[in-house]
């Protein structure tokens, strides 16, 4: 058996990432209200691009994780994390898990300072041309090649924010066998239905595309599984929001709602449920902020990290998403309360990136756990 992995980080948040919180709260809380975000899901563009632009303009928080010397903020994975954390707390329909984690992840493991720049200041909105269900160590993509003619072609299914993509990192391989990894621009992107309405899906489709490649061989197999490692790893974060939101909001609903002539939060079962949604979600707060600590340090240890991450993360979010519709009583079942947005946001990211069990598996095997 091999020796035991060593997950200690500082779980404590620091004064530089609450600050950074207080920002993108207060910016979120003016520009996508959930009014607006649910009228949002009504319409022909479910992304909010107005939003995007102010994130990337006004804070600089898509390119936290890009070194300054590549045009980024020079910040790291964990603040990433903390601006995910209250993304999921809005629900806010943004490509910024696509675009500000799992593609740049794939470029800067690749290196490729061409267009990590672009992506890091947000004009750029890239999306990693794999299914959203992908999880760390999966095979490499074989449904787009690059055939003889030197262009790339191939149908990639359910590819998370692509529809407001203008780059795609598209895994590939050539003629030979040879996994590479390419840049395009000239794809077709289908929408399809989405479970989560806030993070729309879509079939692309590469016809003759040209692509740069910008990693081959092994790199390429190593640049895709650290983004999808590190986008498990960080998913964990968006779900604690989305965790954080459903409890808070459930707990301060049940005070104020009264029945049979006092609040529905002073019986005791309604006060058991919330006490242990309190600590599974202070259990998730440590077990994601840990995962976002092993990214951020480029631990050897991040796909422990993302797995134990995911194995548990998924389940906490769904079942506080749950529990908001449900002790919302009547109200927590319409379409106007927000509650559904985020039992569908905490749904969708539960098989997004590898299913709970996938990741147990996982996780069984990198300790060496005899099943």
């Amino acid at each position: 058996m091999s020796e035991p992995t060593d997950l200690r980080t500082d779980l404590q948040y620091s004064e530089v990432e609450q600050e950074l919180r207080g920002n993108v709260r207060a910016l979120l809380a003016a520009r996508a209200p959930q009014a607006a975000t649910l009228a949002r899901t009504e319409s022909e563009q479910p992304v909010d691009t107005a939003l995007w632009r102010a994130l990337a303009d006004e804070l600089g928080v898509t390119g936290l994780a890009v070194p300054e010397k590549w045009g980024g903020a020079g910040a790291g994975w964990r603040e990433t994390a903390v601006v995910l954390e209250e993304l999921g707390r809005a629900a806010a329909p943004v490509p910024y898990l696509g675009s500000a984690v799992l593609a740049t992840a794939a470029l800067l493991a690749a290196e490729d300072t061409e267009l990590l720049p672009r992506v890091a200041s947000g004009e750029v909105v890239a999306a990693l041309a794999v299914p959203f269900a992908s999880a760390p160590r999966s095979p490499f993509p074989s449904a787009v090649q690059l055939r003889s003619d030197g262009l790339l072609h191939g149908t990639v299914h359910l590819v998370a924010d692509a529809r407001t993509a203008t780059t795609l990192l598209v895994p590939a391989l050539d003629q030979d066998g040879t996994p590479g990894l390419y840049a395009v621009r000239d794809f077709t992107a289908a929408p399809v239905v989405s479970l989560d309405m806030t993070r729309p899906l879509a079939d692309l489709t590469l016809a003759g595309a040209a692509g740069r490649r910008i990693a081959s061989g092994e790199a390429a197999v190593a640049a895709l599984d650290t983004a999808l490692a590190t986008g498990a790893a960080l998913l964990a974060s968006e779900q604690l929001g989305v965790a954080e939101w459903a409890l808070e909001t459930t707990t301060a609903y049940v005070k104020q709602r009264h029945q049979f002539g006092r609040p529905v939060g002073s019986f005791q079962a309604v006060k058991h449920r919330l006490a242990d949604l309190w600590v599974s979600v202070a259990q998730l707060r440590a077990v994601a902020r840990s995962a976002a600590g092993a990214a951020a340090a480029g631990s050897p240890d991040l796909p422990v990290a993302a797995a134990l991450a995911q194995a548990f993360a998924s389940q906490v979010a769904v079942v506080a998403a749950e529990e908001a519709v449900q002790l919302h009583g009547g109200i927590g079942f319409t379409w106007e309360h927000p509650a559904h947005l985020y039992l569908k946001r905490a749904k969708s990211a539960s098989i997004a990136l590898g299913t709970a069990d996938r990741h147990r598996a996982a996780l069984a095997q990198l300790v060496d756990l005899t099943l």
